[in-house]
Order: C-alpha cells, then sequence, then structure tokens
C-alpha cells in the first residue's frame, strides 16, 4: 500500500530529507512514470531533476507534495512504495505558470492564498520578497499589491511565482522551470539567490548554465527504464558520467559479442566431427548462450525531434507586415508610451524583439497578431500595424493559449491542417507528429494533460502543417528539452517567411539570422 508517511531525521542519518522507497506511479491510464524508484535528497543540498519532455519531471513534485499531505492541482498519489519526509518539513513550489483564476487576484491576494492562516505583516513580507526577486522597481507608480495579476508580463509573473514560494521560507523549495520568462537580469537575481540559499531545494530545469552554478546532484529521470539516476555534480559532470558508462557498456558488448560468435563457431565446427565432439560442441553453445545473458542493455539517450522545415506559405509579394508605431510601459515611469518606428518585414526578413521583462514585448506581439489580422481587410493600419491581406499568421503563445486545451493533439493538428490547405492529408498530420516525438497514444491525449514541454513541441508540429506567411514567436524555447533547442533553432534560421521573436535566450538566438532589432526600452 502506497504511504505518504513522514518521519523523524534520525531514520534518516540526522540528514535525509526526502526519501522514495521503490515508488510506482501511473499517470492517466496506461502511462507509467515511474517503476519502482527509489533515491534520497538531503538536507541543504540543491538538486536538479532532469528528463526528457513529459517523462514526468514536474509529477515528482506532485507526488512529493501528496506525499506530505498538500492538495491542489498537480498533486498525486503514489501507487505503491514509501515517500518519507523529515517530520515537520515545510514544503512550498514554485510553478511553470500561474492558473487562470489566480491571474484575476490582487498581489495581495495571491500572496495571501499562500498560508494556509491570515498573516497580519503580510504587506511588509510581500514588498521584502518583491526585492528579492527584483520586483521592487515597480512599486513607485502605484501600490503593486493593488495590481491584478494578470496585469504583468509573462516575465514578471514568473517571478511572482518563485516569490510565492520563497515567502513561506519553507525547508523544501520546489521549482519548476524558473527560468522561463525570466531577462538576463532576473536569472542572475535568481542564480545568485539559490547559491546563498540554505535550505533544501529541487529544480527542474532545461537551462545548463543556470543548473552549473548552483546544484550539487542531479536525479535523472529515465523515460525508457521509469527509474531514477541519482548522480553527484551538475549537469556537466552527469553527461560525463553517462557518456562514459555509454561507451564502457558498448565496449564491453562488443567484446562479448565477438567472444560469442567464436563460440558459436566453434560449436559448429566440433558438430560436424561428430561422436564426442557433439558434447564439446554444446558445451561451446552453453558458453555461447552465457555470454548472450550477460549482455546488457546499452542506457538510451533521450531521442531528440528530427530535422524538421516550417515552410513558408508560397507566393508572397511585396510588405506582409508593417509598423509604424509601438505602444511600451516606460521604464522611468511604469506608464504606456507610444514611439515611431519604420519596420517593414518582406519574405525572408526576421525581426527580433529586445528589452527587459515588463517593457511590454509579449503585448506588442499580441497587438501586431489581433490589430494585424483587424488591417487585412483594409487599406489603413491599425494603431501603427498592417499585415498584408491573405497572410496566414502562424502564432506561437508562451502559454499555448492559441491551442483549445480540450482539443486532442490529433483534433488540433487536424483543424489547423484543414485550416491551411481545406482538407485532411492524415499521412502528413501522422508523420509530423511523429517527428516531434508524439507517439501513437499521446496522439489521442487531451492538449491540457500534456506536460509544458510537450505542449510546446505540439506548437511546432501546428506551424510545420500551418505553413504560415508570417510566424510570431514569443520565447519559444520555455519548457522545450535543450537537445531539441538546436534543431528549432535550424529550422527558425532557414524560415522563408517574415519571421518575429521575442527570446531572452542568448545562445539560442545566435543560431538564427536575424535582420532587424527593435530594441524596446531604448
Amino acid at each position: 500500500m502506497a504511504k505518504g508517511s513522514k518521519s523523524t531525521s534520525r531514520e534518516f542519518g540526522g540528514d535525509t530529507i526526502i526519501r522514495f522507497d521503490e515508488v510506482s506511479f501511473e499517470y492517466g491510464q496506461n502511462k507509467p512514470i515511474l517503476d519502482e524508484a527509489s533515491f534520497t535528497v538531503r538536507t541543504g543540498t540543491k538538486i536538479t531533476i532532469m528528463g526528457q519532455n513529459g517523462a514526468g519531471k514536474t509529477t515528482i513534485f506532485g507526488m512529493i507534495l501528496g506525499a506530505a499531505g498538500l492538495e491542489g492541482d498537480g498533486v498525486h498519489s503514489i501507487e505503491s512504495g514509501e515517500i518519507h519526509i523529515t517530520k515537520g518539513a515545510t514544503i512550498a513550489t514554485a510553478r511553470q505558470v500561474i492558473s487562470r483564476p489566480d491571474l484575476e487576484l490582487t498581489i495581495r491576494d495571491f500572496f495571501a492564498k499562500c498560508f494556509a492562516e491570515k498573516q497580519y505583516d503580510l504587506d511588509p513580507r510581500i514588498d521584502a520578497i518583491l526585492d528579492v526577486v527584483n520586483l521592487h522597481a515597480h512599486k513607485t507608480a502605484a501600490d503593486i499589491k493593488d495590481r491584478q495579476v494578470k496585469t504583468f508580463s509573462g516575465g514578471q509573473q514568473a517571478r511572482l511565482l518563485l516569490a510565492s514560494a520563497l515567502i513561506q521560507d519553507p525547508d523544501i523549495l520546489l521549482l519548476d522551470e524558473p527560468t522561463n520568462n525570466l531577462d538576463k537580469a532576473g536569472i542572475e537575481h535568481l542564480t545568485q539567490f539559490l547559491i546563498n540559499y540554505k535550505k533544501t531545494c529541487l529544480v527542474i530545469s532545461h537551462d545548463a548554465e543556470f543548473l552549473n552554478a548552483f546544484t550539487h546532484g542531479v536525479l535523472y529521470l529515465d523515460v525508457h527504464t521509469r527509474k531514477v539516476e541519482q548522480y553527484v555534480g551538475d549537469y556537466k559532470d552527469v553527461v560525463d558520467q553517462i557518456s562514459a558508462r555509454i561507451e564502457k557498456e558498448n565496449m564491453d558488448n562488443a567484446r562479448r559479442a565477438k567472444e560469442i560468435q567464436a563460440k558459436k563457431d566453434q560449436a559448429n565446427m566440433f558438430a560436424m566431427k561428430g561422436g564426442q565432439m557433439r558434447l564439446v560442441a554444446k558445451r561451446m553453445r552453453e558458453v555461447a548462450e552465457e555470454l548472450e545473458s550477460e549482455m546488457v542493455d546499452v542506457r538510451k539517450e533521450d531521442k531528440t525531434i528530427k530535422q524538421f522545415h516550417i515552410p513558408a506559405q508560397p507566393d508572397i509579394v511585396g510588405d506582409v507586415i508593417t509598423l509604424s508605431s509601438y505602444s511600451m510601459i516606460s521604464p522611468k515611469t511604469h506608464k504606456p508610451v507610444t514611439l515611431e518606428c519604420n519596420i517593414r518585414l518582406r519574405k525572408k526578413m526576421h525581426l527580433i524583439l529586445s528589452g527587459p521583462n515588463g517593457i511590454g514585448k509579449s503585448t506588442l506581439l499580441e497587438k501586431i497578431v489581433t490589430d494585424g489580422v483587424a488591417s487585412m481587410n483594409t487599406k489603413e493600419a491599425v494603431n501603427g500595424i498592417k499585415i498584408a491581406d491573405g497572410i496566414r499568421v502562424g502564432y506561437y503563445r508562451q502559454d499555448f493559449s492559441m491551442m483549445d486545451f480540450n482539443d486532442t493533439v490529433y483534433q488540433s493538428l487536424e483543424k489547423i491542417i484543414r485550416a491551411s490547405s481545406g482538407h485532411l492529408v492524415e499521412t502528413e498530420l501522422r508523420a509530423t507528429a511523429a517527428s516531434f516525438l508524439i507517439s501513437a497514444d499521446a496522439i489521442h491525449t487531451r492538449i491540457g494533460s500534456l506536460s509544458e514541454g510537450q505542449k510546446g513541441l505540439v506548437a511546432f508540429a501546428r506551424l510545420v502543417l500551418q505553413k504560415p506567411g508570417l510566424l510570431i514567436l514569443d520565447e519559444p524555447t520555455n519548457h522545450i528539452n535543450f537537445r531539441h533547442l538546436p534543431v528549432i533553432a535550424k529550422a527558425l534560421d532557414s524560415y522563408e517567411g517574415a519571421m518575429i521573436l521575442v527570446s531572452h535566450v542568448p545562445e539560442f538566438v545566435k543560431q538564427i539570422r536575424i535582420d532587424e532589432v527593435l530594441e524596446m526600452g531604448k
């Protein structure tokens, strides 16, 4: 029977705060995540949880919360095994995204929800924690605590999520993709905080440079074996250890294979001689069988999505989009201002929007889509934005709200392919899905039930099938396995339509051809 028990630290030698003992868990029907997995986390360590998109990293957080007796979305009870958490240890988590109901709350109410009981010193605690996550500068225009969460940018909401966990001062801090949407300054601020953090912290992230700055060890969730492999060191150390292990296993298997073939050849030779030699041949075959049983299953690497191409809408001529003005939030007054510009994007032209969190990049992308589409059937620009008539706009939103979360993956892809080509090509749909690691089972899963990383891969599959003339991407690296990023960068670099990109990942942007830059805030 599964147990979410709490034990005293004495049972763990005084320094283990979390222990998984042969834990098994299945998410939904026929979707196993863990198979008798065991690992320990020691007090005061900073541990990274890694694994392929959809392997169940976020689910492990849900199991820890369930074992601690907490309730809410994403909290899970295990099927078998035991999870031990040191008695009295407090836990707080910063999830990947703010829930939609919470977007309507004021900042004060958002933080009040973090506590089971009323906090009489909540306001000064909010002020202090906003300083920690570098949101203090935004308190000058008005009392930030009276603003609704939805009025903040994606990067600012990421900081609020982090602050909601930190304000609880937990013994165990669970951070799920905390660098998503953060600009360079925000990531540096978070990194330094975690370096100085004295308590236990578990982090899910695909940002190797960020992880290498503070990680003591790695829990690697193997999607093939459904076990958790425990390593000492940072991400680079883990890659080196895994590579060395694979090389050794391959060498050992090659040596055994050579011995096996030699024994089989000998067995065949002795068998042909007949008589007593047949007994020798039998023994040789037995030795070959023993060697075959010693062959090891070489550790499988995470799969990487296949190289892909986003076809551009054919027969594009002239200006795809013109931008004569745009609005942003002034870094000085924190109020909206409108600035003039002169940007014209034609086929094969790529524009990047740059600027700090909160400047209004995502808001501008949203307006480009809404006002740009509204301008298609008019001769005039709408709020300074004009998209040419008939242009298909492919929009990758960082919250994936361009997809209906109630649709299955198949339904979502079917809608986009029918809208772009007028008819369904079943083989094209399934081949595209498979190239983004969407299995035959996953294709009938609801979008809302996928991990954030899997949603991102579905979003790219939709763009391939849509064949847009204008491609708009808002933080397309968020949640995506680092192994996929070079493949995605190459596809964007070779895209032949007009493209507008927002990304805070310099290493990713360097791999993409950029023709125009709009530096918001300068």
